[in-house]
């Protein structure tokens, strides 16, 4: 009995040092929020000076001192922005709704395509499955920049004719800029999937073969819903990837109606002439808006998807 009635009196001693050892005393508490208070600062001032820069009703270089609206702050540059921000006919509306094509397409193909290509290396067995792994983890180690040359002699060979869109050159499209930047997508989606399908038990997949489910029932009802977070983290990166896209979009488009919002931006930089501060920076504020709406729509999926490695891994 009186074994038993020590462990008894251990035991809540146990569990109060276990309770305790995850907190954390005042002072390091304060510590902690110090730093990240100074983090978010760091993070925050370029975002504060350009905004305080696209408020200058006088185009100033650099903001006068670190208040974040300036004296005679005005919300023309914004209007202008609007209205046309560059020599171009072309609108804001305009150049963003062509940089929403190339990020939305391309960011769906990628992940529609580098999902069943995944799914495949994940499940099957074939020849040449470990050759072809390593070609895709060769290719993603390339820059996109190695690939512009090849990408742009071939696609300028190639002739299109739709019968909506008529007849063009696919280099000088906007479907060739989508095309180049699916080649560099591609790999990392196929890649990045291929891990987390690897984490998903076969035996739901087993057990729904069972139940009578086919390959596509399975794979559409079960694996790509587990798969949910994964797809989110690759299409937003896919979507940023295509939105903030440039070196693609400069070399092979001529049309300015199919001109990009970075293209535009870029354009703006006088080499000798005076850059529009105010200006520019409204429209860098503007560039930045729909990314960070899309990762906040899908906060939820993204951090989780995020977060696979540290807890799959």
């Amino acid at each position: 009995m009186s074994t038993l009635t020590a462990t008894a009196a251990v035991r809540p001693k146990a569990a109060a040092r276990r309770s305790t050892r995850g907190r954390l005393t005042l002072p390091r508490q304060a510590l902690l929020q110090v730093l990240a208070i100074l983090i978010l600062l760091t993070v925050l001032f370029p975002v504060i000076w350009v905004f305080s820069l696209s408020l200058d009703p006088l185009n100033r270089s650099r903001p006068e001192g670190l208040s974040l609206i300036p004296r005679g702050a005005t919300l023309d540059a914004y209007w202008q922005v609007f209205e046309q921000p560059t020599n171009n006919p072309i609108g804001f509306m305009g150049l963003a709704l062509n940089s929403l094509k190339i990020a939305v397409g391309s960011s769906f193909i990628s992940v529609a395509i580098g999902v069943s290509a995944a799914y495949a290396f994940s499940r099957l067995k074939f020849g040449g499955r470990e050759v072809l792994m390593l070609a895709i983890l060769g290719v993603l180690m390339l820059p996109p920049v190695a690939t512009l040359t090849p990408l742009f002699v071939m696609l300028n060979k190639v002739q299109v004719e739709l019968p909506v869109l008529g007849a063009f050159n696919l280099r000088n499209s906007l479907l060739g800029v989508g095309l180049a930047i699916i080649s560099g997508l591609l790999p990392f989606a196929i890649w990045n999937l291929k891990g987390y399908l690897d984490t998903i038990p076969r035996d739901l997949e087993e057990a729904a073969a069972v139940d009578g489910a086919t390959t596509n029932q399975t794979f559409v009802q079960i694996v790509l819903p587990l798969a949910m977070p994964a797809l989110a983290v690759t299409a937003f990166l896919g979507f940023v990837s295509g939105w903030t896209e440039f070196y693609f979009s400069w070399m092979f488009l001529n049309k300015a109606s199919d001109q990009t919002l970075a293209m535009a931006l870029y354009s703006m930089q006088g080499q000798y002439t005076n850059t529009p501060w105010s200006i520019f920076s409204a429209f860098a504020i503007l560039f930045a808006i729909p990314p960070a709406v899309v990762y906040f729509a899908a906060q939820r999926y993204i951090v989780s998807g995020l977060a696979i490695g540290s807890v799959k891994g």
